[in-house]
């Protein structure tokens, strides 16, 4: 079965965003989606696309009207808007602020509504010994007030310091190996099942 963008052309290849969503100075998670990105591109069922946060300069959120509206004033917005409505599926890759997500998540999240509706989610999280687990629980229900379907399977990488290497490359276990094909099997079944509910919105 064929996936769909936005505007309902088909793809070959459902397209799968893989978003760094950390944007503070000095964050490693752009290695942690490096690493999940070439696993994806590899597994052969999405168009994979690294997404970079940071990339779109978001501030606190500014737009004077509703997201539901769709109506936007900020170029910054309409670039995310446009981002994020160009996907099938979405891998976040967070690590855990205070028992929760970063505020460059949170932000982003609030910023559209329509874009994110009736697409599966997972997450690669990273952290110490909890390995960002909280943070993840703490946005599903969001994911869900958005019409999202957070899947079951998620990487998670507890004391991720540990990991990588001398030149801040990610230094994946056959766990993490595994338990990333795990998402992408499930995120793909998922995917290609929510494609007739894109299309009737």
């Amino acid at each position: 079965m064929a996936s769909v963008q936005a505007k309902g052309s088909p793809v070959a290849r459902p397209r799968l965003h893989v978003l760094v969503c950390s944007t503070r100075p000095g964050r490693k998670g752009p290695a942690i989606a490096k690493w999940f990105h070439g696993v994806s591109t590899k597994h052969g069922k999405f168009q994979s696309v690294l997404v970079d946060l940071a990339e779109f300069g978001l501030p606190v959120y500014d737009e004077p009207e509703h997201p539901r509206l769709r109506s936007y004033h900020h170029t910054h917005t309409r670039a995310w808007s446009e981002s994020v409505d160009a996907a099938d599926a979405l891998v976040f890759v967070t690590p855990e602020y205070n028992h929760g997500p970063p505020p460059s998540l949170l932000n982003a999240l609030n910023y559209l509504y329509h874009e994110w509706g009736n697409k599966p989610a997972s997450f690669v999280s990273y952290g110490g010994v909890s390995a960002g687990l909280r943070a993840v629980q703490s946005c599903k229900p969001i994911l869900n007030a958005l019409k999202m379907v957070p899947i079951v399977e998620n990487v998670t990488i507890p004391m991720f310091q540990q990991h990588l290497d001398e030149e801040g490359k990610f230094m994946p276990t056959d766990l993490h190996a595994g338990s990333a094909k795990r998402v992408l099997d499930e995120l793909y079944r998922w995917t290609e099942a929510m494609v007739s509910l894109r299309v009737a919105t």
